[in-house]
């Protein structure tokens, strides 16, 4: 017997919680990119080596994305996510005692499995509450709890790293976390029976489909480098700030990257708006894609008003990106249903890990060369995998939601005729 959602009403009575879980969760994303120069400092870390603490919670991520959407076949979306919150929470917690940069990047990593086995659980818990052609808007006020959280962890960061030392910025995510994990076990309303054994064989066969979906390895691959490029963008400004202007106080720095984000949280329930009604779906994702690539080539030519208007661009860009990216997948036959988690689960995965070695790739590039061919290449690889787009299918298609008793398939109701 399969997990039953309880009445959808009930259900989204817990949505706030987990939109609240999500910041706390982004949070925790950033608030080590906010506290890297006092990383560097009292860790006696170079930049490569900070790279590696941050490539550690971004490799963590993908490495445990897939167990996550296997794990969501077995045992539920509401379960996992909650077990999430608590692991996350553990790692991140600790990592405001690591005594070096080693044992930091050590529980980065755990801490970004937590995030794995949050991201596409939650995501799918709450789309399952809402019927087909109305989960745009809620995709992207789900990613503009992201970048919320994102811009405190970065502002927030900086100002708790600089007035009280970096171990406090990290302290704060992880505790928060925690309680964040403690809410939602009460408050998210229990499913009902999941079923009590189910093999592997059963397991794989009914995730093949998604695992061989060209639509989902060719958006993946498209965007990994956008991906990438946003998340540079937002992590390593500052420390880019504290080398190549070093007048620039650290908050001042931080506000940068802040605003990006910022932006970001108007894109994010546009850009859904923009994917539902849009019955191409790339046709929303390259030109706000493409203009971003462009704009990174920029990042270090440019004054400090004239960085300000750039970030504000590339910030509501990646709402807009980011919002089609995970509303796409909904409307793919083969991550219908109990099957969403695991394809978001696959599209993250191949995105961070792509990602991730894109990152690390960066400091090494600006550690032996400097900022400036580094945010080159940043431009490129955001520009470079796009015209991977034309294999995947984004219409929306005249296609019926088949009924699954599962809170990741949401409830029985019929995708609306839309045209192609």
């Amino acid at each position: 017997m399969s997990e039953t959602p309880s009445h959808p009403l009930a259900g989204r009575s817990a949505v706030p919680t987990l939109m609240v879980a999500r910041v706390v969760y982004a949070f925790n994303w950033y608030n080590v990119g906010a506290v890297l120069p006092l990383l560097g400092t009292h860790l006696k870390a170079t930049t490569p080596e900070l790279g590696i603490v941050v490539s550690s919670f971004l490799i963590g991520a993908a490495t445990f994305q897939l167990v996550a959407g296997f794990a969501v076949l077995r045992w539920g979306n509401r379960t996992v996510s909650v077990f999430a919150l608590f692991l996350m929470g553990g790692f991140a917690t600790a990592s405001a005692f690591a005594p070096n940069w080693i044992v930091l990047s050590a529980l980065r990593f755990g801490a970004g499995a937590g995030a794995a086995f949050f991201f596409a659980p939650a995501l799918g818990l709450i789309t399952s509450y809402y019927p087909p052609g109305t989960q745009g808007p809620v995709i992207g006020i789900y990613n503009s709890g992201f970048s919320v959280g994102s811009g405190v962890g970065l502002f927030g960061g900086a100002f708790l790293g600089a007035e009280l030392g970096w171990s406090y910025a990290l302290l704060a995510g992880g505790a928060a976390l925690l309680v964040c994990a403690v809410v939602a076990t009460f408050v998210i309303p229990p499913a009902g029976p999941v079923r009590a054994h189910r093999a592997v064989r059963e397991l794989w066969d009914a995730a093949l489909p998604t695992l061989r979906s060209r639509s989902l390895w060719a958006l993946s691959v498209a965007t990994a480098g956008l991906w990438a490029a946003y998340v540079l963008a937002a992590q390593y400004f500052i420390q880019f700030a504290a080398t190549d202007h070093p007048t620039w106080p650290i908050a001042i720095a931080a506000g940068i990257p802040t605003l990006m984000i910022v932006l970001e949280i108007p894109g994010g329930p546009i850009g859904g708006l923009m994917g539902e009604r849009q019955a191409e779906m790339r046709r929303v994702i390259l030109p706000w894609g493409a203009a971003s690539g462009i704009l990174f080539f920029l990042i270090p030519y440019l004054a400090f008003p004239a960085l300000f208007a750039l970030f504000a661009v590339l910030g509501f860009a990646d709402g807009v990106v980011f919002a089609v990216l995970y509303l796409l997948p909904v409307y793919l036959p083969e991550t219908r249903g109990e099957n969403l988690s695991l394809g978001l689960a696959l599209l993250n995965s191949i995105q961070i890990f792509l990602g991730s070695a894109l990152a690390l790739a960066f400091a090494f590039v600006a550690g032996a060369f400097g900022y400036t061919p580094a945010w080159w290449f940043t431009g490129v690889i955001a520009l470079a995998p796009l015209p991977l787009l034309a294999w995947v299918s984004g219409r929306h298609g005249p296609v019926a939601r088949p009924a699954v008793g599962s809170p990741s398939a949401g409830r029985a109701v019929p995708v609306p005729n839309r045209p192609v």
